[in-house]
């Protein structure tokens, strides 16, 4: 049997995505393979913000080559089909070259972006971001919410409301026309792929996950996240990038929010990833990169 040609890795925040991938690059080039991280994270595409997205290191990135990182300025707008793609073309030209893609990421709509040719809606109309926006900081969430239940109240049953981001997406693709009541399976939950795909989905102990965001909320202190933020903030950070994991909770010197809310995403992703069509879960529990990376390079291997 032909092994799959590409290898997605997607795991929650903090689980130790990078340096697994790192170790799994050593794995594979030992078996005379040439792999290449491209990333599927929705913020490490800016520029400026390293510390904050968790982007693979100097060193990291000496060991493993990664693309779609750190390319637009902070004060640029991007969206899931920009990426799309770039991810289409970045795995399409590695493949072509007899490289092995090695996805990376934990945002999941990025990863599956990046994997198939999902239908992606279009961007609003200019004007229309800027006057929800507006409504959402005059009269909150739950009021936009109300309204979506109004006009649509099947979009509005699968939207929390509290969600603000999917809240006034829905919005704005109901005044564009888009909206429409789903019709069989969704996309997002089958297994089409573009190409024959290893997908693994890296999960932790509950109590370790949490320990490991509240160590990474930390560590990005030390490194100087702060002043990170700060800089991206008066650089004029756009919209989509100021939706980066803490950035206001770094504005605004809240250190416990930041840290909840990493948690919170943290447990959002593995709900996420228990609905990935065709994943296999590897336990990342108390064991060192290199020993998971084996594991995958076998799977891997025996695919």
């Amino acid at each position: 049997m032909a092994r799959r040609r590409v290898i997605a890795l997607f795991g929650p925040t903090a689980v130790g995505k990078t340096a697994v991938a790192v170790a799994l690059a050593r794995v594979l080039r030992s078996l005379g393979e040439t792999p290449v991280a491209v990333s599927a994270d929705a913020l490490q595409v800016y520029q400026g913000l390293e510390i904050l997205t968790g982007t693979a290191s100097a060193s990291e990135q000496a060991e493993l080559e990664h693309r779609l990182i750190s390319f637009l300025p902070v004060d640029a707008r991007f969206s899931v089909g920009q990426y799309a793609e770039l991810a289409h073309s970045e795995i399409d030209g590695l493949l072509a070259a007899q490289r092995l893609p090695i996805v990376v990421g934990g945002t999941g709509l990025y990863l599956r972006a990046a994997l198939a040719d999902l239908t992606l809606r279009p961007p609003p109309e200019p004007g229309v971001r800027e006057r929800l926006t507006e409504a959402l900081e005059r009269d909150g969430p739950r009021v936009l919410h109300d309204l979506l239940a109004q006009r649509a109240p099947w979009a509005a049953a699968a939207i929390a409301p509290t969600d603000s981001h999917r809240i006034m997406r829905a919005l704005e693709l109901y005044e564009a026309g888009e909206l429409e009541p789903p019709r069989g399976e969704s996309e997002l939950w089958t297994q089409s792929a573009r190409h024959p795909t290893l997908l693994v989905g890296l999960v932790a102990d509950r109590a370790q996950l949490y320990s490991s965001a509240d160590a990474r909320v930390d560590a990005m202190l030390a490194a100087g996240v702060e002043r990170e933020v700060r800089a991206a903030n008066a650089a004029g950070a756009s919209e989509t990038a100021r939706r980066a994991l803490g950035f206001e909770e770094v504005l605004a010197g809240d250190t416990e929010a930041m840290k909840r809310r990493t948690r919170n995403y943290a447990r959002r992703q593995m709900t996420w990833m228990r609905k990935l069509p065709g994943v296999v879960q590897v336990d990342v529990t108390a064991r060192p990169a290199g020993d998971v990376a084996a594991e995958i390079a076998e799977l891997w291997r025996r695919s």
